[in-house]
């Protein structure tokens, strides 16, 4: 299936650039009927040779087609990236996708820091913080760069635009999996 996720993704890139692309939609949903049952992912674009991100977006919550979903984000992190410019065709050879495909989020209930870091599975768990109206997540891939716990909430509650030490005020915090495809 991988294949065919990562080829779905760069066919809606490639349709957002207004360039031809020859996938076949239809042969793709009547192999993997799941690509049909609603379904949540996060596409993200990588620049080569240094993996440098270039686009993430993505739903949380499975609420239209997979398939959908991925297009609609595939799209999304080429052109809306609100922290860069829309890709260009000539950066097209340069990129590398990866679509994450996410379990439903589940509300972790802890009482402190501690308890809480001992309930989050570092490198497994991506996560959903939530606070005062504000609120970010990072895919589980994220703790590849934030190995530490302390870092990588500091750097999460700042992504959400409040202080650093956010968890202090006990933000709502849920976890997700994800099953992720990489283009090779």
């Amino acid at each position: 299936m991988n294949d065919i996720i990562i080829a779905l993704a760069k066919a809606a890139i490639l349709v957002a650039l207004n360039q031809s692309e020859d996938f076949d939609l239809d042969h793709a949903l009547k192999t993997y009927p799941a690509l049909e049952e609603n379904g949540a992912a996060f596409v993200t674009i990588n620049t080569e040779p240094n993996e440098q991100l270039r686009g993430c977006i993505g739903s949380l919550q499975a609420y239209r087609p997979l398939y959908e979903d991925i297009i609609h984000n595939a799209q999304a992190a080429a052109l809306r990236d609100p922290r860069f410019l829309p890709l260009t065709f000539e950066e097209l050879q340069h990129i590398k996708i990866e679509v994450s495909i996410l379990s439903e989020p589940k509300l972790l209930t802890y009482d402190t820091i501690e308890d809480l870091r001992s309930k989050v599975v570092p490198f497994q768990d991506g996560i959903v913080l939530k606070l005062n109206g504000r609120h970010a997540t990072y895919l589980p891939q994220v703790w590849e760069q934030l190995p530490k716990f302390d870092d990588f909430f500091s750097s999460l509650c700042l992504k959400a635009n409040l202080s650093n030490d956010c968890l202090s005020q006990h933000p709502e915090i849920s976890t997700y999996r994800v099953k992720k495809y990489k283009e090779k």
